[in-house]
């Protein structure tokens, strides 16, 4: 029998792989809705990955299937939110923003009467600090970035559901009714767009193959997966290392390059992870409570 260390070293590296393969979404997808609509890229990669879970779609109750569907809702409005956004600014500045629900999720937790140690919201701020430190650019603020920030709210939001449902549910059939429902929202939103980008979905057919089997399918099952056994915050500061993935992504596939505060940040952000899973005991002093 596994114990609960070793489930939640599980999870750490289940997120892991979860930040690897998410952080190659962001310049993917940037390239993709150049030519193919955001409403008809989730669309297709959601409908074709929920296949996948179908069999597991039988004998579903009210409850399994309400949670499924706010799930999938969140996850919808985060998408769409960040293919319109990636539109007008840089992939790598996006994962930046989005990534404030580091910080958020713990805050999120703590006015919602969850107890939160000081070393977590510590461990945030200083993951957010070096990914400002990575990916800020000087500029104006513009649209894209406040569309990323209402992102890492939603996403806030989507991490702190996932930790109040993932036990609760076998995660098949919840991962299953969760892209069933974000692809069906994603098919409404294109309405026929897809009977005349047919062309262009070809152009990119072996991106949205891999959105849809990799970044989709296997990525949405295993954070449900992993939050059976990682709390909230924890998920939330392991999700900082996506952008240090995303840069080397961003580079690698669209040329985007990161000055020499890049160096600076990436060591911030290792220091937080680190600081964040240091063993220690959880003394009552050492915590927050929401009142």
């Amino acid at each position: 029998m596994q114990t609960a260390n070793t489930l939640h070293l599980k999870g750490i590296t289940l997120l892991i792989l979860v930040n690897l393969i998410s952080a190659t979404t962001f310049p993917l997808t940037k390239d993709i809705v150049s030519s193919v609509s955001p409403s008809v890229l989730i669309g297709t990669r959601f409908m074709i990955a929920s296949v996948f879970f179908a069999i597991h779609l039988r004998n579903l109750n009210l409850l399994l299937l309400r949670d499924g569907v706010i799930l999938g809702l969140l996850l919808f409005f985060y998408l769409a939110i960040e293919t319109i956004a990636l539109g007008t600014i840089p992939a790598n500045r996006a994962v930046f923003i989005v990534s404030l629900s580091a910080l958020i999720v713990p805050l999120l937790g703590w006015l919602i009467g969850q107890r939160v140690m000081l070393r977590t919201l510590l461990a945030a701020v200083i993951a957010v600090i070096g990914i400002g430190a990575m990916f800020w650019e000087e500029g104006e603020l513009g649209i894209g970035d406040v569309l990323m920030f209402c992102d890492a709210v939603i996403y806030a939001v989507y991490t702190l559901y996932i930790e109040r449902v993932a036990l609760r549910h076998p995660t098949l059939p919840l991962t299953g009714i969760q892209l069933l429902f974000t692809g069906g929202l994603g098919a409404f939103w294109s309405h026929s767009q897809i009977l005349n980008q047919f062309e262009a979905i070809e152009q990119h057919w072996r991106g949205i193959v891999y959105l849809t089997l990799i970044a989709t399918a296997a990525v949405t099952w295993l954070q449900i997966q992993a939050q059976r056994w990682v709390s909230a915050c924890d998920a939330a500061l392991i999700y900082t290392i996506e952008p240090l993935f995303a840069a080397i992504f961003s580079y690698w596939l669209l040329g985007e390059q990161l000055g020499i505060r890049g160096l600076a940040g990436a060591i911030l952000v290792l220091t937080a992870l680190i600081l964040s899973q240091a063993s220690q005991e959880s003394e009552p002093d050492s915590k927050l409570q929401s009142s």
